[in-house]
């Protein structure tokens, strides 16, 4: 009986192993190849340049690994609603912290935009918005399905403790880089409704705004089944190091 237990119990980890792969190669190919269908998609419809696009993905990933580096050892660096929503459900903050977080979020974005406004000329462009032919749907789901990954390389890389905890805002930075490179073109790539608040109440709501507190509480939803599963499960690397995850409750 030993061994049957010992059997199926292997089976179970190969299974788990095999549903991981599963999501990490769609993860990976709707992310890779997003970004080169939305460089075709913005030659072809004449929106912002390639280089732009860029130059916006690159901007948006260093700001956050830079930032979420400089706090993250004091608040967590988290800076996104969905994530705080993330982190409430999977228990790692309280119901307190994540209304107090939500408050300076929101707040924290709105002061930014001023900023901006103020600083320099021109109209504020840092609205996020669908691109075109994009519908509402599409725009949720393309929003999801980037916020998603956001939020769970922020339960991998920082709610997990391991040994590259400390070098987390890295790879976090890193996932918002690879997400903006897909999803800029097609809604702005927000992943966070603080950062769709704060340009919308300086420059006024259009009618879409919805969208960006939908499509990523949707992809917070997404990524905390599929962490809460995973702990759930509790498995261990396929490298045999169980410091990298280590999934305890």
């Amino acid at each position: 009986m030993a061994a049957v237990r010992r059997y199926l119990s292997s089976i179970r980890t190969d299974l788990l192993a095999a549903c991981l792969e599963f999501v990490g190669t769609i993860l990976f190919l709707v992310l890779g190849m997003g970004g080169i269908q939305a460089a075709a998609f913005s030659t072809h419809m004449e929106a912002a340049s390639v280089e732009q696009l860029l130059y916006i993905s690159v901007s948006m990933g260093f700001a956050l690994l830079a930032s979420a580096w400089l706090f993250f050892r004091i608040t967590g660096g988290v800076f996104n609603p969905q994530v705080s929503l993330a982190l409430l459900l999977s228990g790692c903050i309280s119901p307190i912290r994540f209304a107090l977080f939500l408050i300076a979020q929101l707040g924290g974005s709105i002061v930014a935009s001023y900023l901006l406004r103020v600083l320099t000329p021109g109209p504020l462009f840092v609205n996020v918005g669908l691109g075109p032919n994009v519908t509402k749907a599409q725009g949720v789901f393309v929003e999801a399905i980037a916020t998603s990954a956001l939020v769970f390389s922020v339960q991998m890389l920082a709610a997990e403790k391991h040994r590259s905890t400390a070098i987390a805002p890295i790879g976090i930075g890193l996932t918002l880089l690879a997400t903006h490179m897909f999803a800029v073109v097609y809604t702005g790539a927000a992943l966070n409704s603080a950062r769709a608040f704060g340009p919308a109440v300086v420059s006024g709501f259009a009618g879409d705004h919805w969208v960006y507190w939908v499509g990523p509480t949707i992809g917070c939803l997404m990524s905390t089944t599929l962490y809460s599963t995973l702990k759930q499960c509790v498995t261990s690397s396929p490298t045999n190091d169980s410091d990298i995850i280590a999934m305890q409750s």
